[in-house]
């Protein structure tokens, strides 16, 4: 089995990781290494923030260490909220609030319904003893809808209908947007590299 530790604190992105990795990886976060500081996020990319939060945390701990940075990009807003999608409504916003406020801005903007086009990104770094192992990253194509639909998943997920789909990722069952998400994309390329890296130790 091979073990990886996610720099993060969210449970949600956690599971999510471990569903997609499935049973060969067992995967914990920051939440049992209470001692290790947040890191802080001041990268001006995607690929910087997970870069850093995945060498920070590599460096305090002797593990296999992956980091992701990921957020929603809406082409009527610009590709906002995108860096900022976690804290797109304040600090310590719920996804009720971020939700709401990326409603208001487009209405405010009266976004047509190519403006309403959409994509999550997401970036995975891996590290090992401060070492940058590798880069990996995922997105998918969609688009945001007027209204919140669906109550699962996490963050912007109840008003992004994915393409090909007509249910929200709020609304489809966890197996299905794990297997066609952003951050499944970038993980099954992990995946690959962590089971090279298995062999090769």
């Amino acid at each position: 089995m091979i073990e990886l530790l996610v720099a993060t604190c969210n449970t949600h992105k956690t599971r999510e990781i471990q569903h997609i990795l499935g049973p060969e990886f067992k995967v914990r976060d920051l939440g049992v290494h209470p001692d290790v500081p947040e890191i802080r996020e001041s990268g001006t990319s995607f690929q910087e923030n997970a870069t850093l939060k995945a060498l920070a945390a590599s460096r305090q701990l002797p593990a296999l260490v992956i980091a992701d940075d990921s957020g929603l990009e809406v082409d009527a807003l610009g590709g906002a909220p995108g860096l900022y999608s976690a804290r797109y409504a304040g600090t310590n916003a719920t996804d009720r609030d971020k939700i709401e406020k990326l409603l208001r801005e487009l209405a405010r903007v009266r976004a047509t319904d190519e403006g309403r086009r959409a994509r999550f990104r997401c970036v995975v770094a891996l590290a090992r003893n401060g070492d940058l192992l590798g880069i990996f990253e995922g997105t998918v194509e969609g688009r945001i809808t007027d209204t919140t639909r669906g109550d699962s998943g996490f963050g912007y997920d109840p008003i992004f209908v994915p393409d090909g789909f007509e249910q929200t990722f709020g609304e489809l069952p966890g197996e299905v947007k794990n297997t066609i998400s952003h951050r499944a994309k970038a993980i099954r390329a992990l995946a690959g590299r962590l089971r090279r890296l298995e062999f090769a130790d």
